[in-house]
């Protein structure tokens, strides 16, 4: 393996975070088999300090990590469900409340920190034959041919395989490297993220309040705890994270309106630039993109990570099931149904988190009242709130199978 021999694979898949070893996990456990490229070794997630930035994830995301059994380790680690949801509009009386109780549900979802996720599907890929983990590893060159993909990593190792998955985040070189061009816009915003204790319990409710400058979440873990996602426009991030602890506690109680009383202690404070993000091409012969490569959306709703999931899990079953009949992996045909699968519902989500996040951050407009008007609709109308609830849980629409499985299969470690 180490030798300059062509090492040869059926897919390389480059990228070994959440989504790119989720999609190796669930490639992998079918038997095809995976040269995965991580340039980082995961580190111990129990020496790491708690990440200020978490995960919502849906009941779906935990139905494909139910079928590829990493969902018990990830439980015992720390994922905290939670059962109610809050929204409510600082701008107007809108207000809607969901109990996953109407829709006989056990949760809306888990909040989990990423390194969590990380470690329990690392953990079973180094348990699955077909996958042969390159890491720590960059590549250096990719040549697509017609028949294969030949990828050169640094420490001039050779990969070769029928297809090349790129999983490597929204600067994705590889998508660079190909030349596959994307729309970009900057939503001249940032997102301030950092772990607070209250003093009063958040009930185990996500708690979303909409500002002009953009939402400010709760999210609900354990101990007391929540995580914040502060949206902002970006000039005022850089002032909050370097303003007197004091000082941040009392501008944040104050943003969410004391609904959780005061803030008592917090963690380290970190903030991302947020831009939209969507490649014209999801696939291109011998190539196809996943999660951040292919899309990055306005974290409103916490639906990033969950549509980079449905991606590993739809190109997943997409390869098999062409491996079944005897299709070449790579070729376009093959390819396109997986693009035809998401894109249209990437495109949709975006599209929806644009108009939400344009409404509520225009006060007193047309569209800003009609908003609070459907906000306190949605909240009269049982139907309503069943619909949104089962679509913001992922439980609606083409889902791949991995995403569809019983809560009483049994996770096979």
């Amino acid at each position: 393996m180490h030798s300059l021999a062509m090492s040869r694979s059926d897919v390389i898949l480059i990228g070994g975070g959440i989504v790119g070893a989720t999609a190796a996990c669930a490639l992998g456990r079918s038997g095809v088999r995976v040269a995965l490229v991580e340039a980082r070794a995961p580190l111990d997630p129990e020496v790491q300090p708690p990440d200020p930035r978490v995960f919502a994830i849906t009941r779906a995301s935990e139905r494909i990590f139910r079928s590829l059994g990493v969902w018990d380790a990830m439980q015992q680690k720390g994922a905290f469900a939670f059962s109610e949801m809050e929204v409510w509009d600082s701008g107007g009386e809108g207000i809607t409340h969901f109990d996953c109780a109407e829709i006989g549900e056990p949760c809306l979802g888990h909040i989990i920190e990423p390194r969590f996720i990380q470690a329990a599907l690392w953990q079973q890929l180094q348990s699955i034959d077909a996958v042969s983990l390159y890491c720590p590893a960059r590549f250096q060159s990719i040549h697509v041919l017609d028949d294969r993909v030949e990828v050169s990593l640094e420490d001039s190792r050779q990969l070769s395989a029928r297809l090349l998955i790129a999983a490597d985040g929204s600067r994705s070189p590889v998508r660079t490297m190909l030349g596959m061009k994307t729309r970009r816009h900057d939503y001249r915003q940032s997102s301030l993220v950092a772990l607070v204790k209250t003093s009063e319990p958040h009930r185990n409710t996500a708690w979303q309040r909409f500002l002009p400058g953009g939402p400010l979440a709760f999210l609900p873990m354990a101990d007391g705890w929540s995580s914040i996602v502060w949206t902002m426009p970006s000039e005022q991030v850089e002032r909050l994270l370097s303003a007197d602890t004091e000082v941040f506690h009392e501008e944040l109680a104050a943003a969410f309106e004391y609904r959780l009383g005061r803030i008592i202690a917090s963690g380290e404070r970190q903030a991302w630039p947020l831009q939209r993000l969507h490649a014209h091409q999801y696939v291109k012969p011998r190539v196809a993109l996943i999660g951040d490569a292919a899309h990055a959306i306005h974290p409103l709703a916490g639906q990033g990570v969950n549509l980079g999931l449905l991606d590993a899990a739809s190109l997943a079953e997409v390869l098999i099931d062409a491996g079944q009949r005897g299709r070449d992996p790579g070729s376009l045909a093959v390819l396109r149904r997986y693009e035809r699968w998401r894109r249209g519902d990437n495109l949709l989500m975006m599209m929806a988190m644009d108009g939400i996040n344009q409404v509520f951050s225009k006060p007193r407009s047309l569209l800003h009242r009609a908003a609070n008007l459907g906000l306190s609709l949605v909240n009269r109308s049982a139907a309503a709130r069943r619909q949104l609830m089962r679509h913001a849980m992922g439980l609606g629409g083409d889902l791949p199978a991995l995403a569809t499985v019983s809560e009483e299969v049994p996770s096979s470690d």
